[in-house]
């Protein structure tokens, strides 16, 4: 196994944290980059879009409105959608001078288009998972496209990656996802994760999290464990602010905590290759079991069944050969307890 690509999704989560602490949004979203960086992730992911081309002006909430209350998706989207190609282009060279990779998901053409200079993969929403017209549009763009699959039937995610393909772009992640925010542990399903990987053999399979932070950040370490080869989620710097994507978000100390728990069982996990370790040869000599006399022999008397007990240490003969030993004669007076070995019999 190799270490995950790790995302941040830090989505809009900075206008909140601006808010908070009466600071620009840039200045915010530059600290959460640099907090992304820090915390051992491999990219920084906005989201770019406008609220009059995502979605209409009387759709209704689908998240926790007792942890964000505002009663329809415009509304909110409208409060986050302020930074233009300008701003993401800022964005992108801070990434580029940090040295953490700028993700942003575009949610029409016009974003779609103007982050084909600063991206080097293009993120899909699973929002956007069934839009084949805007999926056929990124495609063609011949980048890395890595598509979330949440609130989706397998048959949906089969089309996405053929639209893709089909466009001679074979280069695909496709990162399951459960679509509720937050994503109870009984429904976050990892076992999906295996099933991608049998349908699709050919392409990286991720995770997209939506659960909400435990202690050990289990969930996301099964994840990575189950095959995942892309993990994201969302990313904050306050779990208590109000907004969509703050309460169910990690924070630099969940993602640590993950990026520790990768390195740890990176090495645990070792090598496939079934041997002795340098570090077991004396266990295995010490430990291990070898033909002992159970009575005092004289020289010339034949070994029976009766006169040998496998015991420790294993510097003598093997117990495996205790048919060959029966009925041998040992060749000098020798004591009970004796570990006995080849050139006494």
């Amino acid at each position: 196994m190799k270490k995950p690509y790790l995302i941040a999704e830090i989505g809009v989560n900075f206008y909140d944290t601006a808010k908070e602490l009466g600071i620009s949004p840039m200045e915010a979203a530059k600290m959460y980059v640099k907090a992304a960086k820090e915390s051992g992730c491999d990219a920084a992911k906005f989201q770019s879009y406008k609220a009059n081309t995502i979605v209409s002006k009387n759709s209704p909430a689908y998240w926790d409105t007792t942890k964000e209350p505002t009663p329809t998706q415009h509304a909110l989207f409208l409060k986050h959608d302020h930074f233009n190609k300008e701003d993401y282009q800022e964005l992108c060279d801070y990434c580029k001078e940090i040295g953490i990779d700028f993700m942003s998901t575009p949610f029409d053409y016009d974003s779609a288009d103007y982050l084909d200079s600063m991206v080097d993969i293009y993120k899909i929403s699973s929002s956007d998972l069934s839009n084949t017209p805007f999926i056929r549009h990124i495609a063609k763009k011949g980048k890395p496209i890595y598509i979330s699959a949440g609130a989706a039937y397998l048959s949906e995610v089969e089309e996405a990656v053929r639209l893709i393909k089909s466009e001679g772009n074979n280069n695909i992640c496709v990162l399951h996802c459960v679509l509720s925010y937050p994503t109870i542990n009984e429904n976050a399903n990892l076992r999906v994760i295996e099933t991608l990987k049998k349908v699709f053999p050919d392409i990286q399979i991720g995770y997209s999290d939506h659960t909400m932070p435990d202690d050990n950040m289990a969930i996301l370490t099964a994840a990575w464990m189950l095959g995942a080869d892309v993990i994201e989620k969302h990313f904050t710097l306050n779990k208590n602010l109000t907004g969509n994507d703050h309460y169910h978000a990690g924070d630099p100390a969940d993602f640590r905590k993950f990026c520790d728990n990768v390195n740890v069982l990176m090495a645990a996990l070792g090598s496939s290759e079934k041997t002795v370790f340098p570090c077991e040869m004396t266990p295995r000599r010490e430990a291990r079991r070898s033909l002992v006399l159970t009575r005092d022999m004289k020289a010339g008397e034949v070994i029976t069944e009766k006169d040998l007990m496998p015991k420790r240490p294993g510097t003598g003969i093997n117990p495996r050969y205790i048919d060959i030993v029966i009925g041998r004669k040992v060749l000098t007076d020798l004591a009970e307890d004796t570990i006995l070995t080849w050139d006494m019999i």
